[in-house]
């Protein structure tokens, strides 16, 4: 019994990286933000594994996600792209996930989403400052001061990397995270109750049968 638990655990995650895979694939432009700033909710499937199984899982289907986008599209970004997903998406799963263990309540729910998606956008303001603007830039041989430029056409106070941090970066992964948030909180209870009983129902029979065991001894 145990063991099919785990198997249920394991298919569940790679269903999740699955459907993730395909949201990461369906993104889009927004219009206050520049243009290779793509929005995607993909991250809700990972969010959903990491409170319904914990922490290690939703950043397991994080990973799925990208291995599977790697095995069927490849990397247009030497991998910096890839990279990039992963570290943002752990940063808003992995503490989201914590808190939500923690604090086993609705509340407990909406306080970690709310802090997850502020610590992701305010850690994603270095991380794209230090780390992946000049990865980019060095790859494809464009200055800085076009992609700030590309910034600035959508916003006049973009001016320099601090103010295209400030009024392009956060305020994108502010508004992504919280999309994120919002729709998981919709659908969490509903289709959480269902899969509890599918893959839950494994591990609880394990522990009758445990309990009827030590009982016996």
């Amino acid at each position: 019994m145990e063991r099919s638990s785990k198997v249920k655990k394991t298919v569940f995650i790679g269903m999740m990286g699955a459907v993730s895979t395909v949201l990461m694939m369906l993104n889009f432009s927004l219009p206050f933000v520049p243009g290779f700033l793509k929005f995607d909710i993909s991250e809700l499937p990972a969010l959903f594994a990491g409170f319904f199984l914990g922490p290690v899982s939703g950043c397991s289907v994080i990973v799925v996600k990208v291995l599977l986008k790697l095995l069927f599209q490849g990397s247009d970004t030497a991998y910096v792209g890839e990279a990039m997903n992963i570290m943002g998406s752990v940063c808003f799963v992995l503490p989201a996930s914590l808190i939500y263990r923690w604090k086993h309540t609705k509340k407990g729910a909406v306080i970690a989403m709310t802090v997850s998606s502020v610590v992701v956008s305010i850690a994603f303001i270095f991380i794209n400052a230090y780390i992946a603007f000049p990865l980019y830039s060095k790859l494809y041989g464009m200055p800085m001061e076009v992609i700030m430029g590309m910034g600035s056409a959508i916003n006049p106070m973009i001016t320099d990397v601090p103010t295209l941090m400030l009024f392009s970066v956060f305020p994108f992964n502010l508004f992504k995270h919280g999309v994120t948030s919002f729709v998981t909180y919709l659908i969490y209870k509903k289709a959480g109750n269902t899969l509890r009983s599918m893959i839950g129902g494994a591990e609880n029979r394990s522990l009758k049968a445990k309990k009827g065991l030590e009982k016996t001894v």
